[in-house]
């Protein structure tokens, strides 16, 4: 894989994890606990979308002729490069803060390096991002706790979406042949040594709550990086698709 591929798919792969939650979680559109929660979630939801934009804009520029719609709109949800663990569905106001709490707390230490790449534009991009997600992380750490540290149920129910979705986790710390490149080039961080640094981050969170981490040694899944994704994406691709599918080549 050359330089400029390697460089593609990184920053598409990036672009799709913030495009896809930020879909995923402006279905909580409308469906929030309480008004003020609802018109947060909206705005977290619009943060990612934003940054699926600036990351897929750029995709365009490197790979030519190719616009943020394009890669939005007109491929199959197999040839997306998002993370398992953004493509999950909502589940309860838990499973949502528990997805969030692990790909925020990933976005973090992820930008927090990406800020010193040679790459112009990506470190521009994380040093803009990471004032966004220093909000996100800080709002799903404080429901993490609260749900975890309050009723038995709330307990309970935070402590099974902590469980369920950690087996997805590994999945963000999965990397390619041309990332090893991109590492000694100075443009991307070595993701998979970020692994460490983000389960201290998690765990600390997880304790304040009074929950209990997932068991480290767990299975995890893997593939997204071959293409392949749970079946939730598929039906997530096609809604989100549904009106261009509809009217090809519309403009509005």
């Amino acid at each position: 894989m050359s330089n400029n591929s390697a460089l593609l798919d990184f920053v598409i792969r990036l672009g799709d994890n913030n495009l896809i939650l930020g879909h995923r979680l402006s279905e909580w559109c409308s469906h929030g606990p309480f008004l003020e929660e609802d018109i947060a979630t909206a705005n977290i939801a619009l943060d990612h979308v934003g940054a699926a934009r600036l990351l897929l804009t750029y995709a365009g520029e490197i790979e030519g002729g190719k616009s943020e719609d394009d890669y939005a709109y007109l491929r199959d949800h197999v040839e997306f490069k998002c993370a398992l663990l953004v493509q999950q569905p909502n589940g309860d106001f838990g499973d949502t803060q528990a997805r969030q709490l692990y790909y925020s707390s990933f976005a973090y230490i992820l930008y927090t390096e990406l800020k010193n790449s040679k790459n112009e534009q990506l470190a521009a991009f994380a040093t803009k991002a990471i004032k966004e997600t220093i909000y996100h992380l800080r709002h799903c750490s404080e429901w993490v706790i609260r749900l975890g540290d309050g009723t038995d149920e709330s307990k309970q129910r935070m402590q099974k979406a902590l469980d369920n979705l950690w087996t997805y986790t590994g999945d963000l710390f999965a990397t390619t042949a041309g990332d090893a490149q991109l590492v000694k080039d100075g443009i991307i961080p070595d993701v998979a040594s970020l692994q460490s640094k983000w389960y201290d981050m998690v765990k600390e969170v997880v304790t304040r709550a009074t929950l209990t981490m997932p068991d480290a040694s767990a299975f995890m899944q893997s593939g997204s990086r071959e293409g392949k994704h749970t079946e939730h994406l598929s039906y997530l691709v096609g809604e989100m698709q549904s009106v261009t599918r509809a009217f090809p080549g519309a403009k509005w």
